[in-house]
């Protein structure tokens, strides 16, 4: 969350009391989250989404105004603010049209237009979602996602996705074949609406993207397919998402 000025503060929320600055008074407020959420309210939606349960139907915009003494707080989805910040001062400045996929939870996806995201049409999944993808007839979150990911591994409690990568670099041979057919899988499900979106680049960024030796192949075998090469890079910064959210809400 940050104010739409062109600085960019930390996020409230995790600033212990008395420390950093304050937020501007009067400030316009960007605030990047993830759906299911009313983005135009600033309400929640959420169910079955751990963590942000708790903010189902809590006027979230109503209540920040008021703490942040705000003169406007903007919601935007935490992929397309990611990819906007991409677009905007990352490795997708330049091109007109590009997918950028978030990996860590779920799939998040933003089909980018020169920096707007895209979330209709015959050129995009419905909502311009790639978790609504299926792959083998599947839900594609259940073969790409940490949750994926883990179960598959047989993971225990306190296993997250890095201690895979790390048995996979010390040469687990079947834990790196999770993510070898994994991220094949995810590019085979994303490769056709790239092409028809007509994206010149795919930008991958979120937590599993940390393991980009891993992931980096098997995802543009599965993106190129035996068809024309698709280029796929990793994201430049993990702070995109505030740089999207800061612009998003100073370009109203």
């Amino acid at each position: 969350m940050v104010p739409g000025r062109r600085e960019v503060r930390e996020d409230v929320a995790g600033r212990r009391p008395g420390v950093g600055p304050p937020g501007t008074p009067g400030a316009r407020w960007g605030v990047a989250i993830p759906g299911p959420f009313d983005y135009a309210a600033g309400v929640g939606r959420f169910a079955g989404v751990g963590k942000f349960d708790a903010l189902r139907g809590v006027a979230l915009g109503e209540i920040l105004a008021k703490e942040l003494d705000a003169a406007d707080v903007v919601f935007l989805n935490d992929a397309h603010a990611f990819g906007i910040g991409e677009w905007r001062a990352g490795t997708a400045r330049g091109h007109d049209r590009v997918l950028v996929l978030t990996l860590g939870t779920g799939v998040g996806s933003c089909f980018l237009d020169r920096g707007t995201p895209v979330s209709s049409g015959p050129d995009v999944p419905p909502e311009g979602r790639a978790d609504l993808l299926t792959i083998d007839g599947a839900p594609l979150e259940e073969t790409v996602s940490r949750r994926a990911l883990l179960a598959r591994a047989g993971a225990g409690p306190g296993v997250d996705v890095r201690d895979l990568a790390e048995r996979a670099r010390a040469g687990d041979t079947a834990t790196e074949s999770l993510f070898t057919d994994a991220f094949a899988a995810l590019g085979r499900a994303v490769a056709p609406w790239a092409r028809r979106f007509g994206a010149s680049l795919v930008v991958v960024g979120g937590a599993i993207a940390a393991s980009w030796d891993l992931v980096a192949a098997p995802l543009h075998a599965g993106l190129s397919d035996g068809r024309a090469e698709l280029p796929v890079v990793p994201a430049s910064s993990g702070h995109a998402g505030l740089v999207g959210a800061a612009w998003w809400a100073h370009r109203f």
